[in-house]
């Protein structure tokens, strides 16, 4: 059974679990190992396989899990474990940090970022929605910009 198992999913301690997993089954349902109802062995084979599948189905419906790296802190041998994705909790922060400051800004400079980054215009595209000029468009962008890394940087989002 544990050559078997480890063939179907080529991990030695996998297997085990899964050899495990079908002999459980196989004490909660006595019945079916009574002579009569086929060979036993082939039973126990195919809630080993069916088992596999079960757990490779799982497996490919559960979010991904987040890989670990090691590093190690001052070179004194201590490994730290660290997440390999920023938490999204800051992501929401800074989600709010930004809508923060975009409120501080005047109603012209939110109106063109609005264009260029929400909507995806292009400055030619912007320009001829808002009704001013190309150049006015690029101007109040860059201040509107520049009043947002002020705003960020400041860390209180106005």
């Amino acid at each position: 059974m544990l050559a078997y198992a480890t063939r179907l999913v080529r991990d030695r301690h996998a297997a085990a679990d899964v050899v495990q997993e079908t002999f459980l089954r196989a004490w909660r349902h006595p019945e079916v190992l009574v002579r009569g109802h086929g060979p036993i062995r082939g039973w126990l084979l195919a809630v080993a396989r069916n088992i596999v599948i079960d757990r490779a189905r799982a497996a490919a419906i559960r979010p991904q899990e987040v890989a670990d790296t090691a590093i190690d802190l001052g070179g004194n041998g201590i490994a730290a474990e660290l997440a390999a994705e920023p938490d999204h909790a800051e992501r929401v922060a800074g989600a709010v940090a930004v809508t923060s400051a975009m409120a501080g800004l005047s109603d012209d400079h939110q109106e063109v970022l609005k264009h260029l980054y929400w909507d995806d215009r292009s400055l030619a595209d912007t320009a001829a929605t808002i009704g001013i000029s190309v150049g006015t468009t690029k101007s109040r962008a860059h201040y509107a910009i520049a009043a947002l890394r002020k705003a960020l940087s400041r860390g209180d989002g106005r």
